[in-house]
C-alpha cells in the first residue's frame, strides 16, 4: 500500500524581530539609566566636596575670630610683716600680676580692674589696680601688661587680732595660703567691631613662706579665669 512521505516544514518564529527590538530598547534604557546614575553620583560628589571645603573655611575663620580669654599670672607677692610676731600694725603687701592678650588680631578693652585678697575665705583687703592708661584701657593683640599694687593697714588691708593669730598659726606650718582675685569688665575688639561686655574674674592661689615671700609653687603660675 503506497504511503505518502511527509516533508517537515520549519516555520521561522514570527515574533523574533519584536524580541530583538525589545532587547535593543532594554539595552538603550540601561545605558541611559547608567549614564544618569553616573552623572548624579558625580554631581553629588562635587557638592559634598564643596560643602567640605566651605565647612573647613568657616571652621578656620571661626578659630581665628573666636576670642581667647586674657591670661593672668602672679609675678610676685610680698608680705614682709609675716616674718615678725607683732608686725600687723604697719603691715603692707606688695604684689605684681601680669595680664596677657593671647589673641592674634583682637584687642581687649578693660573698663576697670579691682583686686581682693582673701585668707581662709575671709576678705582681708583689696584695692583698684592701676591700669597703664585711663579707663577703658586698650590692650593690643599679643601683648602683656604688668600691674603692681600695694595693700596697707588700715585703708586697703584690714587685719584683726584674730586674723593675725590665724596667720601666725599658718606660718608655723610653713606655708600661708592666700587667694588674690582680680576682676574687670572687658570687651573684645577687632577692626571696628566690639563685643558685648564680659565680667572677667581671675582667682589666683598664692603660697607664701615664713619670710612672707611668694613660694616657687605659685610664682609665675597662671590663674584660673572665668566669665560671668
Amino acid at each position: 500500500m503506497p504511503t505518502t512521505a511527509e516533508i517537515p516544514i520549519h516555520t521561522a518564529p514570527t515574533n523574533q524581530p519584536t524580541k530583538r527590538r525589545q532587547k535593543a530598547r532594554h539595552y538603550v534604557h540601561r545605558v541611559r539609566e547608567s549614564f544618569s546614575t553616573r552623572v548624579t553620583k558625580f554631581l553629588c560628589s562635587i557638592l559634598l566636596i564643596l560643602l567640605l571645603v566651605i565647612g573647613i573655611i568657616f571652621f578656620i575663620l571661626w578659630l581665628s575670630l573666636r576670642p581667647h580669654r586674657p591670661r593672668v599670672h602672679i609675678k610676685s607677692f610680698s608680705f614682709p610683716a609675716l616674718a615678725q610676731d607683732n608686725g600687723f600694725d604697719n603691715a603692707q603687701i606688695t604684689f605684681n600680676v601680669s595680664i596677657r592678650n593671647p589673641n592674634l588680631n583682637m584687642g581687649v578693652y578693660y573698663n576697670a580692674m579691682v583686686s581682693a585678697l582673701y585668707f581662709q575665705d575671709q576678705r582681708i583687703g583689696g584695692t583698684p589696680l592701676p591700669l597703664p592708661s585711663p579707663s577703658p584701657y586698650y590692650q593690643k593683640p599679643q601683648t602683656t601688661t604688668s600691674i603692681e599694687a600695694q595693700l596697707g593697714v588700715p585703708s586697703t588691708l584690714v587685719i584683726t587680732d584674730e586674723r593675725w593669730k590665724a596667720l601666725m598659726v599658718a606660718r608655723v606650718k610653713g606655708t600661708i595660703w592666700f587667694r588674690l582675685d582680680v576682676t574687670s569688665t572687658i570687651q573684645f575688639k577687632i577692626a571696628t567691631w566690639r563685643s558685648k561686655h564680659h565680667k572677667m574674674h581671675a582667682s589666683c592661689q598664692v603660697a607664701v613662706g615664713q619670710d612672707g615671700i611668694i613660694l616657687p609653687v605659685s610664682e609665675e603660675k597662671r590663674c584660673p579665669l572665668y566669665f560671668d
